[in-house]
C-alpha cells in the first residue's frame, strides 16, 4: 500500500506540474470532460459501486478532506462526500493507532515500589490472600490487576491463595502488634487531696 500510495502522489505530482500553464477555459473545458465521464461510468455500473484500493481511498482522502462539506458536496465523485470522510477518519484513526502501538510486545514491567508495596502488605498481613490485597491496593488508588499481585507472590515464594479463611487473635497481635496501644483509667489522690483520673496509653 506504501509503494502504491507513493506511486500515486508522485505521479499526481507531475500532473499538477502539467496543469499550471494550461489556461482556465482548458481546465474548464477538461474537467467537464472528466464530469461526463464519471457520468458515462455510472451509468454503465449501474447499481454496482466502484471499487477503490486502499492506496486510493488513502490518496483521495489526503487530497479532499480540507474542502469544505458543502464544496465537497458539489464536486462529481464515484463516492459520496461522506464517504470520503470516513475514509480519512479512518486513516488518521490508523495513523493514531500505529504511533500508540507498544514498542515491546506483552504487558509492561511491574513498577517496583508497587511490587515492594504488594510484599510488604503479604508480609505484614499473612492471612491475607492475593485478591485481599488487590482490595487493598484499589483502596490506596494503586491500579493493578490482581493476576499481577497473583505474579508478585508466586515469585517470591508467597502463597498467592492460602487458606486463610479464619485467623487467631494470637496471630492477629503478632501481625498487628508495632500499631497496638492500651488505653485505660485510674483514678488517684494527690498530696493536696485532689482526686484526679488519668488516661494512661501503653504501646505494645
Amino acid at each position: 500500500m506504501l509503494l502504491r500510495l507513493a506511486y500515486l502522489g508522485v505521479t499526481n505530482a507531475f500532473a499538477m506540474l502539467r496543469l499550471l500553464p494550461m489556461s482556465d477555459r482548458d481546465k474548464n473545458i477538461e474537467i467537464l470532460a472528466l464530469r461526463h465521464q464519471i457520468t458515462v461510468l455510472e451509468r454503465q455500473l449501474g447499481q454496482k459501486r466502484a471499487r477503490f484500493a486502499p492506496a486510493d481511498r488513502a490518496f483521495l482522502a489526503a487530497l479532499l478532506h480540507r474542502l469544505p462539506r458543502n464544496v465537497l458536496r458539489k464536486l462529481r465523485l464515484l463516492v459520496r462526500p461522506d464517504t470520503v470522510l470516513r475514509w480519512h477518519r479512518g486513516l488518521v484513526a490508523r495513523r493514531h493507532a500505529a504511533l500508540s502501538k507498544p514498542k515491546r510486545p506483552g504487558r509492561p514491567h511491574t513498577v517496583r515500589s508497587v511490587r515492594a508495596l504488594v510484599l510488604r502488605l503479604a508480609k505484614e498481613n499473612p492471612s491475607w490472600g492475593y485478591r485481599r490485597l488487590h482490595g487493598e491496593l484499589l483502596i490506596l488508588r494503586v491500579t493493578v490487576a490482581a493476576s499481577t499481585v497473583w505474579e508478585i507472590l508466586k515469585e517470591a515464594g508467597i502463597d498467592p491463595a492460602p487458606e486463610r479463611n479464619s485467623s487467631t487473635w494470637t496471630e492477629f497481635l503478632r501481625s498487628q502488634a508495632d500499631a497496638l496501644l492500651a488505653c485505660d483509667f485510674f483514678e488517684t489522690v494527690t498530696l493536696s487531696g485532689a482526686r484526679m483520673f488519668v488516661l494512661a496509653v501503653i504501646e505494645h
